[in-house]
This record gives structure tokens, C-alpha cells and sequence, in this order.
């Protein structure tokens, strides 16, 4: 098991790139698997979970070949089915969340698909309904065998149906789109969410020759094609990654410049941090974090206690909610810190307890942060990184503590990061890689 040993109290000073989004990229990559031509994508993240699922698709019989930097392309024209039905495949897709995506294009192109039930971050129960429910509308009959703990997905023909999703889930939107795409005749989704990276990949898709309207909103209506061709296709900056930049400068009282964010796309990420009192400059299409002695969270306009709570699109990202705990901890003010989606990414917190956060966990989704104004510095410790979203802001916490700290389970870090410790260590950080 790898883990960084991270030596706190260093200021970093430069620029830092974001990597491509790891969400999008999981999307858009089963996505290859729609057409038989070529498709050409860029800017995708070298990051485990990702890599991952490029090798499962070239052992499904994608043709995969590096064109250049985070650069790919990918021929599905020679599918074999039958390795859906391996040991090695069970094994593979069971340790991938993001193996789930590929039940949609398998299902509208070939008719069938096989799903071992999909392991992924311990963040609480994430339920795969709002895919089955939204696919079988689409006329796919699902078998479940939970002595195997393996689905098995058929479709004849899959017909245009209208829906309303019971929860607008971003994997689950993406996986009945793809669905959708090559369905006879109209479908519409409603309460579909809207995430940049569904408008991703609905917009290669249709630059693949699909017919998707609504895009940006929680209304898609989908006319079904016979087919699709190849394109090209370029990720967005990963926002969360861009959010945690912002969340690591600011406590560790750094001079940072994130460059080429995509803005535009970064939804209310911004102002969420400018409501904690952070100072946030955009610069065309590049943020800078001035040094930060210290910042002092807002309160609502009629004085009471400052509360994030993770929301579908446009509302903040689940995602981020562990990085704006841990950067609390050291703002002047308090915080209700409300995750609504997972009832496990909070039980990080006795981490930061134990390094002298003042943090009380009401239950396993609200945790109420007293900040410190830094009038007493984190303590440095010995801790194990959950889940990726866990791990980031724990590292986090390690660079501004005083000592030296080590974390362990550092795959789960490099799941959703790349080469971290390489780039914060290139703009002053002290982290080394056992």
C-alpha cells in the first residue's frame, strides 16, 4: 500500500494546470463504443480509474492507440461480446464504479450487456435504479443473480419512451442518453441531470450524429438515429481539481495561479469559496489565489450560520464538500457542512479531529465546522485516505499542519489525481512517495 509523507507549513508559489475532468472522461470514453468508426479524444486525465477503463475496453476488442499527449483514439469494430461473460471481466468491472456506462452504448448497439454489481469509493450506497428503471423504459429486460451479484441486460429493440428520472443522477442520465441514441424513435428525459459533463457528452454525441435537444437543461429529448460516425473530442478542465487548488491555497496561505479552467463551466465553485473569504481573481480564463493570512466565512444576510450543501447541477458538487470542511478549520467563523447525497464521505472528520479541528459530526450527513482563524495550527498525523474526494482534502490538511505527516491508501488519491505529489512538489510542496 503506497502513502505521502508530507512535510507541512510549505507555501507554494506558481501555476498549476488542471488535468481533464475524470467524470466526463469515464462518460465520453464508453461512449466510443456507440459507433465502429475512430474517435479521436483529448485531454484525458493518466489517472487509475480512468486507465482502467481503457484497458477494459480494449479487452472488450476496442482498438486503442495512444496519439499523444493525453490523447487517444479508440475503433470499437471488432466487439467480443463473450468476454462479457469471463472471469476476468467479472473481476475488472466489479473494482471500476465507472464500468457501469458501458450497459447504454452495449445495449444500443449490440442489444446485450453484462454489469458485475460495481464496487468504487466507500461513500455510502449508491444505487444503480435510476439506470435500470430509465433503460427498461427504453424496453431492456434486466436479471439480477445475486449469487453471482451479476446483471445480465437484453433488448431486442430498444423504443423511444418518455421518462421522469426519480433522482437526477449524473451516471445514470448518461447511461440512459447513450441508451437513447440509437433507439427508435423520440425519447424524453426529464429531471435529467445537467452537469458540464453530460453537456459533454451530449455534445459529442451529436457531433457523432445524434439528435439530442435541451442540452444545459433537465429536459433532454433524444430522436433516435440508426447510427452514429467517429469524431472528435476534447475534455473539459476537471472542476474538482480546480475546486481543490483553490481549497489548498487558501489554507495553506500560498500564491497560486490556476490556469485554463474553463470558467464558464465552473458553475457557482467560485462563489462558493468567495462565501468562505476566499479571495478568488479570474484572469480571462485562469484564477488567481493570493496569499491568504487569514479569511473569515460569510454568514446569511440575516446574520445566522453559513451553510454548503451539495445539490444537483447548477447547485455545488458533492465532490467538493470535503475540501471546503478541511479549509474551514482554519477560517475565523463557523460552518454547517450538509452532504445530502452520501451518508459515509463525512467519517473522514475524526482525522481532522484528532489534528486539533474543531469539527462536531451530527450525524452521518452534517458536521458543523468552528474555524480557528489559525490561532491554533493542525497537528501533523499518521492517517488513511477512504475515498478519493477524502483523500485530496486530507492531503490538504497535511501541507498546512505543523510536522510531518503520512498518508496511507494513496491509490485512492491517484484514482481521481494526477501525478499530485510530482506538480504541488514543482510550486513548493514537501510530499514524498513511499
Amino acid at each position: 500500500m503506497a502513502s505521502f509523507i508530507i512535510e507541512g507549513g510549505h507555501r507554494l508559489h506558481g501555476e498549476l494546470i488542471p488535468q481533464g475532468a475524470k467524470n466526463e472522461a469515464l462518460e465520453v470514453l464508453c461512449a466510443t463504443l456507440l459507433t465502429p468508426e475512430e474517435v479521436k479524444i483529448y485531454n484525458i486525465p493518466d489517472i487509475l480509474d480512468v486507465n482502467n477503463l481503457i484497458q477494459l475496453l480494449r479487452d472488450l476488442g476496442v482498438t486503442v492507440e495512444r496519439i499523444g499527449l493525453n490523447a487517444y483514439s479508440f475503433k470499437a469494430d471488432k466487439i467480443n461480446l463473450d468476454y462479457l461473460n469471463s472471469d476476468e471481466f467479472f473481476q475488472k468491472g466489479a473494482a471500476l464504479r465507472g464500468s457501469v456506462m458501458i450497459i447504454g452504448p452495449l445495449l444500443a448497439r449490440f442489444g446485450y450487456a453484462v454489469l458485475p454489481k460495481p464496487g468504487g469509493d466507500k461513500i455510502g450506497r449508491r444505487r444503480l435504479d435510476t439506470h435500470f428503471l430509465g433503460i427498461q423504459k427504453l424496453g431492456a429486460t434486466f436479471t439480477y443473480c445475486p449469487k453471482a451479484q451479476r446483471y445480465e441486460i437484453k433488448a431486442d429493440k430498444l423504443t423511444g419512451s418518455y421518462m421522469l428520472l426519480d433522482e437526477a443522477s449524473v451516471t445514470g442520465t448518461a447511461n440512459i442518453l447513450m441508451s437513447a441514441v440509437l433507439a427508435e424513435g423520440d425519447t424524453t428525459i426529464y429531471n435529467a441531470a445537467c452537469e458540464p459533463y453530460l453537456q459533454q457528452l451530449s455534445k459529442m454525441l451529436n457531433r457523432m450524429g445524434a439528435r439530442i435537444e435541451g442540452i444545459g437543461s433537465n429536459l433532454l429529448t433524444i430522436h433516435g438515429v440508426s447510427s452514429l460516425k467517429g469524431c472528435e473530442h476534447t475534455i473539459l478542465p476537471d472542476m474538482i481539481e480546480v475546486g481543490s487548488f483553490i481549497g489548498m491555497a487558501a489554507m495553506t496561505q500560498s500564491d497560486i495561479t490556476i490556469k485554463n479552467v474553463s470558467y464558464n463551466d465552473l458553475g457557482i465553485i467560485p462563489d462558493s469559496f468567495r462565501r468562505l473569504g476566499i479571495t478568488v481573481e479570474q484572469n480571462g480564463d485562469d484564477i488567481h489565489i493570493p496569499e491568504h493570512e487569514s479569511y473569515e466565512i460569510d454568514t446569511f444576510i440575516d446574520g445566522s450560520i453559513m451553510t454548503f450543501a451539495d445539490a444537483p447541477w447548477p447547485g455545488l458538487t458533492p465532490d467538493l464538500l470535503s475540501v471546503f470542511l478541511v479549509v474551514a478549520t482554519q477560517a475565523k467563523g463557523s460552518v454547517l457542512i450538509h452532504q445530502k447525497m452520501f451518508e459515509s464521505r463525512l467519517f473522514f472528520v475524526d482525522k481532522l479531529i484528532d489534528m486539533g479541528a474543531q469539527i462536531i459530526l451530527c450525524d452521518p450527513h452534517r458536521a458543523a465546522v468552528i474555524g480557528q482563524a489559525r490561532a491554533h495550527k493542525l497537528r501533523a498525523a499518521n492517517m488513511v485516505s477512504p475515498d478519493i474526494r477524502a483523500g485530496i482534502a486530507l492531503l490538504i490538511a497535511a501541507m498546512s499542519a505543523e510536522g510531518t505527516s503520512r498518508i496511507h491508501n494513496i491509490d485512492q488519491i491517484d484514482r481521481g489525481y494526477q501525478d499530485i505529489d510530482k506538480r504541488l512538489n514543482a510550486i513548493g510542496a514537501r510530499i514524498t512517495r513511499l
